[in-house]
């Protein structure tokens, strides 16, 4: 019988609680309908509320030190946080009885950080080569969500069981997790591109997916190679 892991357990209810919370407590911004394209005056945040806890560029007026962490438990709506805590739910409890709850722990918050990290770098390419080309208020387009970490579990569910079937709903045929994970990966890397390709600032936030899977593939690798002291 499936049952959910401790670590698996708490994370979804963090989540859960920060969404329905911070929803109740702060509500959603003042967002207007131009936020997340290329129009300088579309951009009109009246109160960042909730948003406060997502992860803005470092050198944006809204960036907070506590965000680096606080980003990755929040999300935009309710479909964002589904998705997310469903593939959690999915594939975090193999990965934590097979690593233990510290090192499963640890791989989570690492490919989440590891995500930020490239979607820095990408924000800054962005903001540095293509300035003039995007909105002057793309700086305070914030990054919130669990997406990150997720791609990392995605990824390593795919290496630790990778000729797992997995039963998909569209198209409705099984697919083995090995080629699960490098398919979703694959499109998520084209999307990214291709939205950067058209300097818009919705492009970024997919390397953020594929940094994540990338961060959780090389942690893999390096504690095949050289073990982990974290023990389990």
């Amino acid at each position: 019988m499936f049952r959910i892991s401790d670590v698996v357990k708490h994370l979804l209810i963090i989540n859960i609680l920060m969404y329905f919370g911070t929803l109740v407590l702060l509500g959603d911004p003042n967002i207007g309908s131009g936020a997340l394209m290329n129009e300088p005056e579309g951009y009109r945040v009246t109160d960042w509320a909730r948003y406060m806890f997502a992860m803005f560029y470092p050198t944006s007026e809204y960036f907070q030190p506590y965000q680096i962490i606080t980003h990755m438990f929040m999300h935009g709506d309710i479909m964002h946080l589904f998705f997310n805590m469903f593939a959690l739910f999915m594939f975090g409890p193999p990965l934590e009885i097979t690593w233990g709850p510290k090192r499963f722990l640890f791989f989570y918050l690492a490919t989440g950080l590891g995500a930020m990290l490239l979607y820095l770098f990408v924000k800054y390419l962005e903001l540095t080569y293509f300035g003039d080309s995007i909105s002057a208020n793309a700086i305070n387009i914030p990054m919130l969500g669990a997406s990150g970490a997720v791609f990392g579990i995605l990824a390593g569910y795919g290496l630790m069981f990778p000729n797992s079937v997995i039963q998909l709903i569209f198209p409705p045929i099984p697919l083995k997790a090995k080629y699960f994970v490098a398919i979703y990966a694959g499109v998520e890397l084209f999307s990214g591109l291709s939205s950067f390709a058209r300097v818009t600032n919705g492009g970024v936030a997919h390397f953020a997916h594929v940094g994540g899977a990338l961060f959780g593939l090389l942690i893999i690798l390096y504690w095949r190679k050289y073990g982990s002291r974290l023990g389990s």
